[in-house]
């Protein structure tokens, strides 16, 4: 497996094509902008060199049967997917950040139980292809971008339908040697931070949508393909000097417009292409991997954000108050409540025709509904406990200036114990978390990330079973006899 600095070192041999307000941007590891989310995926090398965390972060590939980093594994067993969320919530405590390697570990899980079947049915090479990647993935212990979802245009059009054809990722030519695909993918987390994308249908296609139904991968730096660089609130703080209005001074996450302009890729590299009837299973399953995710990184930043208000109200003198007791109990009880959804759908999770164990749809559906709310009313009582303060802080450029300093320092103390800059850098952390950079990646990803909280409701609709559940309420109610089945 790969060191820390080994992965910077191959981040560096990788020709980015990104832009950034306006200009291209090169050198993205040493970037002040980018750096903190590439140090977010540092950290899950880190740990998987660590003794005390080996256990979460690695396993032993089902392909080779050597050790290899966890988010590289194809879930084996109900155990996995138990220790995936266990870690996941690891590194969000060790980040308070989007750690950006989730989408490819749900991606190439997906992949390869969908792949498997496709290959049985139609007789196409497309597992063997695709085992043949992961397994190149696996070797060089690489970060992979999973790549789901589509600009999609007007919302009320088909693909296919669309006045611009582009607006959905689309096959615009086959050769002997390969396929050349045009468009593109958003939101794109951890883009800057990745070796190799592994591109996904965006939704189920229909006979009319083949040329959209298509998985391949690529490297990253491939010729054709280009990085727009996402915004988020409060970003240029990164640019400043100083380290307390960042709020989280280490780490970070980053998202993308990767354009595929006219991009060759070679058969070796494709997966699926027109095969638009397993297009479904693959979406599907993918987003229940991804909504698992949720009950384990979210948790995991909101173990953070509970810590950093519990430290407010230590320092503002409230904390013996009922009432502070009383939101902060509320957040451990909301946060809680993520894991054991992210818990529960991984234990009663089951194994797909190619061995890869999958989680339980319904229940991953329901991890994920909860997350598009709980996270809100987590950082809703972190402000509150925050208390003003938090967004009327004068600048980390005026607390170190020789003279306004020592008014900042005397009128902005709190408990007498504490120093200023301490009160400071917690009620930065808390703004970072619930309104800054990183409530892009913890409060605004909870409702839109792994699908809209509707997409969820639709899955949760076709799971639910209300046949059977009538069926129980005819037999209690004595309309019907109960079967002896």
């Amino acid at each position: 497996m790969l060191t820390a600095d080994q992965y910077l070192e191959s981040l560096r041999r990788i020709n980015f094509n990104v832009y950034m307000f306006g200009r291209k941007v090169g050198g993205i590891v040493d970037h002040p902008m980018i750096r903190p989310s590439i140090n977010a995926v540092v950290k899950s090398y880190e740990l998987a060199d660590d003794p005390q965390y080996a256990d979460l972060l690695t396993a032993d590939s089902g392909l080779t049967g050597k050790k290899i980093n966890r988010f590289t594994h194809l879930h084996q067993s109900t155990d996995d997917l138990i220790r995936k969320v266990k870690m996941q919530r690891l590194l969000g405590q060790k980040t308070a950040a989007c750690f950006q390697r989730c989408v490819g570990m749900d991606a190439i899980n997906a992949v390869d139980s969908v792949t498997f079947e496709l290959e049985r049915d139609l007789g196409i090479e497309y597992h063997r292809r695709f085992r043949r990647f992961l397994l190149h993935v696996q070797e060089n212990d690489l970060v992979v971008e999973g790549a789901m979802t589509d600009p999609r245009g007007d919302r009320s059009l088909r693909p296919s339908k669309q006045v611009d054809p582009d607006l959905y990722l689309r096959v615009v030519r086959k050769t002997a040697d390969g396929i050349v695909i045009r468009g593109a993918k958003a939101h794109q987390t951890g883009a800057l931070s990745a070796h190799e994308i592994l591109v996904m249908p965006t939704l189920t296609m229909n006979e009319e949508e083949t040329d959209y139904a298509v998985c391949f991968a690529v490297p990253s730096g491939s010729e054709g393909v280009t990085y727009i660089y996402g915004r988020q609130s409060s970003d240029t703080r990164k640019l400043e000097d100083g380290v307390i209005d960042a709020g989280n001074c280490r780490y970070g996450g980053h998202e993308c417009l990767v354009v595929f302009d006219d991009l060759f890729v070679p058969w070796e590299r494709v997966f699926m292409c027109g095969e638009y009837r397993y297009t479904g299973p693959l979406v599907e399953r993918f987003a229940g991997y991804h909504r698992q995710s949720y009950g384990g990184c979210k948790v995991g930043v909101g173990d953070v954000l509970i810590g950093a208000a519990a430290l407010a109200a230590d320092y503002n003198g409230a904390a013996g108050a009922s009432h502070i007791k009383d939101k902060l109990i509320e957040m451990v009880h909301l946060n809680e409540t993520l894991f054991a959804c992210g818990i529960a759908c991984s234990s009663q999770g089951g194994s797909t025709a190619s061995g890869t164990y999958l989680i339980d749809l319904l229940l991953a559906n329901v991890c994920k509904q909860n997350v598009t709310r709980f996270p809100y009313e987590i950082a809703r009582l972190a402000e509150d406990i925050a208390g003003g303060l938090m967004v009327t802080l004068p600048s980390e450029q005026d607390y170190r200036h020789p003279v306004i300093g020592k008014y900042i320092e005397k009128y902005l103390k709190g408990t007498a114990e504490i120093p200023t800059e301490h009160r400071m850098r917690v009620l930065r952390l808390i703004e970072n978390l619930t309104i800054g950079a990183a409530a892009v990646g913890y409060r605004t990803e909870s409702m839109h990330g792994a699908g809209s909280p509707q997409a969820q409701r639709i899955m949760i609709g076709r799971q639910a079973d209300l046949s059977q559940k009538k069926k129980l309420a005819r037999v209690i109610a004595g309309i019907e006899e109960e079967s002896s089945s």
